[in-house]
């Protein structure tokens, strides 16, 4: 039964391959993990499975919507295949949890750079969706510079609390 359902699946019509798209989605893990893990090391409220869950988000949304633009609905008149559609659907979903995060406490306003990682996580997933798996983790490792020496260098020079 098990193998009957494993070809099933493998005789699917797809246009990414089920090994491309596992590939895709266990690099926007990976990638959007290391992110979330600094996130969590500093006891941060969105860390390392809000960052993962946010990034698989966006790269199964950016899969779907390459297998639904490949599917035949009709004359090409009569299609409306737009690209920047999912992003601005992942950008503003995710923009949604990321203002949720950000908070004024004490006259301070916190949990910008946390709010903007997830933002982060959820592009990195839209890249790893969209095969982009190079410029998704040159993107993560300019993050985790951003967040770690950046941060370093701050506290070095007596710049601020090192808070968000």
């Amino acid at each position: 039964m098990l193998t009957e359902i494993i070809n099933e699946f493998n005789s699917t019509f797809s246009v990414v391959p089920a090994r491309a798209a596992l590939a895709r989605l266990l690099a926007a893990i990976v990638l959007a993990g290391l992110i979330g893990l600094e996130r969590e090391r500093r006891e941060k409220p969105a860390g390392l499975r809000t960052h993962i869950l946010v990034s698989v988000a966006a790269c199964l949304f950016v899969i779907l919507g390459l297998e639904l633009a490949a599917m035949d609905f009709g004359g090409a008149s009569e299609q409306r295949n737009d690209p920047l559609r999912m992003i601005e659907a992942v950008t503003a979903g995710v923009a949604f949890l990321a203002a949720g995060l950000i908070f004024t406490s004490g006259g301070r306003v916190r949990n910008i750079t946390t709010g903007t990682s997830l933002w982060l996580a959820g592009a990195i997933g839209l890249g790893c969706g969209a095969g982009q798996m190079p410029l998704a983790a040159m993107t993560t490792a300019i993050v985790l510079v951003v967040l770690i020496v950046l941060r370093l260098l701050e506290r070095r020079l007596g710049w601020g609390e090192g808070d968000d």
